[in-house]
């Protein structure tokens, strides 16, 4: 019996035969082409991408209607990468420049593209590196002759199938018919990569990020996944699949009992009602905020418009994208979060010299920096705001100049508006993230500025901490339960209320259920989360005195234990 460890998708556990699925080309083939053979390999390289093209195509009109809507998106995303000239004509330059084999040329092109989105910090703005890499191996495989994988139904030799591959694209994942796939585990992969986000939709235990999967899981073999930890056991002994198939009938009977709660009220035993609202990072995401009742969408992260492209988006994408989630919401409000893009976008301007990341450009601060960014985001933001209840916030604020110079431009785009007779909101709400300690510690200097103020304790806890959540090595250091984060939280509560504006907490601990009496206690009454935490959440609300919980949080607050 052994163990692997990665990131978990999904609530549930899977129980069934590891089913190993070809890997990508890995012995790229060199040779030098003479000079007068160029010509017909960039027209060998030119099929094999219109051959991708053909192939991709294929697979979106098989796309049924049961299938994620993320599905389609992700299709037409890599299909608009075989049309991106840094993927369609660079290889070209490479093939004629250095006389290599075209299988050489778009290898090394994707490599030195997928290194630039490695090295950024936003893990959002990382993803693009998967699609790279996915796209390629579909192009060398076409290049090279390899069978893709197709709807021969390779997982038909077992009937509990867990799928095992370094990496599964959109393609991939679609073309295994989903539905007969117990699980999937990935070499590569992080929480909002592809494969994750489409087992999610799918209703797919996965764990991905796992590294070394296809070494250590062979054809055949008996595997447990635990989509809630991350945690992966290879051919596990009776006693552990005993006790996985009673922990899978649990969870199973569990959900049934939160489904139940969809439509009951979030209010606690002394009659507290608490607002729960969604995040979200997609306009499709929106179909899972319905299902469970969300109050409204309380963080709608824009950053995805700034994937698989080589322009930013236009003011068009920004408000065609707006308006897909108003349409869906139906006159619930939506928080729309301006671009909060980290420092390591600079590498599109050459900056390269950035130090630490996380304390540099980013959030306010680059839009600020870049109006042809900003300005063309708070048209769309203020146009839409004519058509759905929404509220516009701004990340990262630190000091009471940034916000004035927000506020000013809002300002002047709201008059470019009504001189262009363009329709939009005027009383549109303007609020603030409280995520750095500045903020909190000056909340009551912002408060009169703004309409409301939402708590990003992601960010709140790693400045306060003075930790970097992801590094391994000070990562258990990472305590939403310090004092001095509780501090900063009570004040922008305190703040909130003395202004009569409304505060939201819209960080990881909102979904966490050891976390919500604390919350509750502080004085919060609007949680924002993942969707599939919100049922949790909510049951968790429900056994709640407010009372017994201030109490609780006073002992915290002290430094004492509970």
């Amino acid at each position: 019996m052994l163990s692997l460890h990665g990131s978990g998708i999904g609530r549930e556990i899977a129980i069934g035969t590891a089913c190993l699925l070809p890997q990508e080309s890995s012995n790229i083939p060199e040779y030098l082409i003479p000079k007068k053979h160029i010509s017909d390999e960039v027209h060998r390289l030119r099929a094999a991408i219109a051959a991708t093209r053909i192939q991709m195509i294929q697979i979106r009109q098989q796309i049924t209607s049961d299938s994620p809507p993320e599905a389609t998106g992700f299709i037409e995303a890599h299909l608009m990468m075989l049309d991106d000239p840094m993927l369609a004509q660079q290889p070209e330059d490479l093939v004629a420049t250095h006389q290599i084999n075209a299988e050489q040329a778009i290898a090394r092109q994707s490599k030195s593209l997928i290194e630039v989105f490695e090295a950024m910090e936003d893990e959002y703005l990382r993803t693009k590196g998967d699609d790279i890499r996915q796209v390629v191996d579909r192009i060398q495989r076409n290049l090279m002759g390899i069978d893709h994988i197709s709807n021969t139904d390779i997982t038909s030799e077992f009937s509990d199938p867990i799928i095992v591959a370094r990496d599964l694209a959109p393609a991939d994942t679609l073309a295994l018919k989903p539905r007969h796939i117990r699980g999937i585990l990935t070499n590569l992969g992080g929480p909002i990569s592809h494969s994750a986000i489409l087992a999610s939709g799918l209703g797919i235990p996965a764990v991905v990020g796992l590294h070394a999967a296809t070494l250590y899981i062979s054809h055949g073999d008996k595997i447990i996944v635990d989509g809630r930890t991350g945690d992966v056991i290879i051919a596990p002994d009776k006693n552990t699949l005993t006790a996985y198939r009673k922990l899978k009938k649990e969870i199973l009977e569990n959900a049934r009992k939160l489904a139940a709660l969809t439509k009951s009220p979030s209010v606690t035993l002394d009659g507290h009602r608490i607002n729960l609202l969604a995040n979200i990072d997609l306009p499709q995401d929106v179909r899972q905020a319905l299902n469970v009742r969300a109050a409204g969408i309380g963080l709608f992260r824009t950053e995805f418009l700034y994937l698989n492209r080589q322009k930013m988006p236009t003011e068009n994408d920004h408000f065609n994208a707006y308006m897909r989630v108003i349409r869906g919401l139906k006159k619930q409000p939506v928080i729309i979060r301006t671009m909060d893009l980290g420092a390591d976008k600079q590498l599109d301007t050459g900056n390269e010299s950035v130090v630490n990341p996380s304390l540099g450009l980013r959030g306010i601060r680059m839009s600020l920096g870049n109006p042809a960014l900003f300005i063309p985001q708070l048209r769309a933001i203020l146009r839409a705001s004519a058509h759905g209840r929404i509220r516009m916030m701004i990340p990262m604020m630190s000091s009471l100049d940034e916000l004035q110079q927000v506020l000013n431009l809002i300002k002047k785009t709201r008059k470019e508006l009504r001189e262009e007779n363009i329709p939009f909101n005027p009383k549109m709400p303007i609020g603030g993230m409280i995520e750095v300690p500045a903020a909190a510690i000056s909340a009551d200097l912002f408060a009169p500025h703004l309409d409301f103020f939402s708590i990003g304790t992601n960010d709140l806890i790693q400045y306060a901490l003075a930790i970097d959540r992801v590094d391994d090595e000070v990562s258990y250091l990472y305590d939403p339960l310090h004092p001095s984060v509780l501090r900063l939280i009570e004040m922008t509560v305190r703040a909130a209320d003395k202004a009569d504006i409304p505060v939201t907490l819209c960080g990881e601990m909102a979904g966490d259920p050891n976390l919500i009496e604390v919350l509750l206690g502080l004085g919060l009454r609007q949680l924002s989360m993942d969707t599939a935490s919100l049922l949790e959440a909510k049951s968790v609300i429900r056994r709640i005195n407010v009372s017994e919980a201030k109490k609780k949080t006073r002992r915290l607050l002290s430094g004492k234990h509970s």
